[in-house]
């Protein structure tokens, strides 16, 4: 699942983004990005399957480097590593978002996409705001 937040609208902030170096500016759109995936990680845990508890204490936001043409990513996913019974392992996870031919499906992370996309772009504007008054305050 995909959704783009495009600040080309809000003109003061790009403008203000235009000011910092691009260190500063990348690490501006990270945080803002990793802010708004907070969010939904936060909505996903809360309605993940509560069985052991194994499953939403492996729901992580990540954040990608921001791309050449000042793209941040970030998003949310389940850590899978090690064997089954390693605590940072819920590969289980897509069986109970997309379900099998013998468990029907109970998703968790698109509903709780979908519940928080305005949240989520709420938080990410409001973090770069943040951010930006934070170093042009230097």
């Amino acid at each position: 699942m995909h959704t783009k937040l495009d600040f080309s609208g809000l003109a003061s902030i790009e403008e203000d983004l235009k000011l910092l170096t691009r260190a500063e500016n990348d690490r501006v759109r990270r945080q803002g990005a990793r802010a708004g995936a907070g969010v939904v990680r936060d909505e996903a845990r809360r309605r993940a399957p509560k069985l052991s508890g194994k499953l939403s204490k492996n729901i992580i936001a990540v954040t990608a480097k921001v791309s050449e043409n000042s793209r941040a990513t970030a998003g949310v996913r389940v850590r899978e590593e090690g064997k089954a019974n390693n605590p940072r392992n819920a590969f289980y996870w897509r069986f109970k978002e997309l379900g099998t031919s013998k468990m029907p499906a109970t998703p968790f992370i698109r509903p709780a996409f979908d519940a928080t996309e305005q949240q989520a772009g709420d938080a990410a504007v409001n973090k770069i705001l943040e951010a930006l008054d934070k170093v042009l305050m230097k």
